[in-house]
């Protein structure tokens, strides 16, 4: 495993990251001799949030990490004994579990809509339903943030956004978020456990409590290019701005490496700040902006001085839409004579579209046109013969077992952000646009 997981900073396994109806269905599901019918999960959500055109998918590589620790220890089992969870057969049968089956779907990064087929989940009834939280809980939020992270950048119009949430979101879910923005777009995280997990850069320098702990702000400047350079970034807005930067050129010299605004009217402080860092000979220096930032104060700051954005609140939870809202449906399974055979549910309003799937994206003059997804039995898709200029979507995470590499660790965050960027370049150009709408790309599903 390429990457370190919570499971190793909190020294229990992600085994019980789950809801308690998963082992009680295994338990029934051993008891009733059903539990190793082969089975297929489909992960999707019926509908994006509400005026978004498309989503962001993060959080695959994370449930790889996840998936190597899913098993129960000692304590865990007791857990489960003592409380009457499950059956002393379930105990027995947890003690050796380990996946076993097939996980395929969109890679991290790809762009998705409404039905879109996100992740499937091949093998055993039980083995299958013990990963309906873990799965949906990381899809959900991961999704949700990098989503989000892309529309900010999109706004930035290629200035570095850079994740500043930690301190807004759980501890854990900070990393998270912090891995998810880089998918998104971001270009660094001020989390140095998201920084050293997955290599990614990490920035911050002072807060307004430094400025604050000396006698004066010239004092606090001093201090703090004497420890970190020439180069730092100091924060100018504790006291009067104007000031701030004048000091900030005085200490440092023209070798200023930059200054941050983190309150009040972004846009015009950007425009003096630039003047009068030119003025006194810091032409170089950079402007970043923080101060509660969502992709349309950004988007707002576009004409203004400004070289990068430092996000927090708005990134963490998803700027509005903290969950993708996706579900994990069993969409076909063995019956009692051992054949394949697809499933759905019909309550109204949650009907889902039963059998596995398969999905391409097709493409006209080179942009995106229509998702297809395509359901039916397994020899059936087997068969399948896609339209010459469509594009496959799914790739393999897990075949019988065996996890793939190049999906973990943080070389594969910064793949996924390279095909975040090549995806919605290829989108209809509207999907770039912050006003509410439907989704860019129409889902096809057909059944073979």
């Amino acid at each position: 495993m390429n990457a370190e997981n919570n499971s190793k900073d909190t020294g229990t396994s992600t085994a019980l990251m789950t809801d308690m109806y998963e082992y009680t269905m295994l338990d029934a599901a051993l008891q009733d001799g059903t539990a190793g019918r082969r089975s297929v999960f489909e992960v999707y959500t019926r509908h994006l949030p509400a005026g978004r055109r498309y989503g962001v998918v993060a959080g695959t590589g994370r449930i790889l990490d996840a998936l190597a620790d899913f098993h129960p220890n000692e304590d865990e089992l007791r857990f489960l004994s003592d409380r009457h969870i499950v059956s002393q057969t379930t105990i027995d049968w947890l003690e050796h579990f380990h996946f076993t089956g097939t996980i395929r779907g969109y890679r991290e990064g790809e762009i998705f809509f409404p039905d879109s087929p996100i992740l499937q989940v091949e093998g055993g009834f039980g083995e299958c339903t013990l990963l309906e939280t873990l799965i949906l809980s990381i899809l959900n939020y991961d999704s949700a943030v990098a989503s989000a992270a892309s529309r900010m950048v999109t706004a930035a119009k290629g200035r570095p956004c850079m994740d500043m949430g930690a301190r807004r979101a759980n501890e854990y879910a900070a990393v998270a978020a912090a891995r998810a923005a880089i998918v998104g777009g971001f270009q660094g995280t001020s989390n140095l456990l998201a920084a050293k997990r997955y290599g990614f850069k990490a920035i911050g320098t002072a807060a307004h409590s430094f400025t604050l702990l000396h006698d004066n702000e010239r004092e606090a400047f001093q201090g703090q290019i004497q420890a970190l350079g020439k180069g730092t970034t100091l924060l100018t807005d504790t006291y009067s701005i104007e000031e701030a930067v004048r000091t900030a050129v005085e200490v440092a010299g023209p070798e200023l490496g930059g200054v941050r605004i983190d309150s009040g009217d972004l846009g015009s402080l950007a425009q003096q700040v630039r003047a009068q860092l030119d003025s006194l000979g810091a032409t170089k220096a950079t402007i970043t902006v923080t101060n509660d930032l969502d992709e349309y104060a950004i988007a707002s700051l576009q004409d203004a001085p400004v070289d990068s954005y430092g996000v927090g609140t708005m990134l963490v939870t998803g700027s509005g839409a903290p969950t993708c809202a996706m579900v994990y449906k069993l969409t076909e399974r063995e019956n009692s004579d051992g054949v394949m055979q697809a499933v759905a549910k019909k309550s109204v309003g949650k009907a889902s579209v039963p059998g596995r799937k398969l999905a391409y994206r097709s493409y006209h003059n080179g942009v995106a046109d229509a998702e297809h997804v395509i359901s039916g039995a397994e020899g059936t898709l087997a068969a399948y013969t896609p339209e010459q200029d469509w594009r496959d979507l799914l790739v393999t995470y897990v075949d019988h077992g065996q996890s793939m590499p190049e999906f973990q660790g943080g070389q594969a965050v910064l793949d996924a952000r390279e095909h975040r960027a090549k995806a919605l370049e290829e989108m209809p150009i509207n999907a770039l646009s912050l006003m509410k709408g439907e989704p860019v790309l129409p889902t096809l599903v057909r059944s073979i």
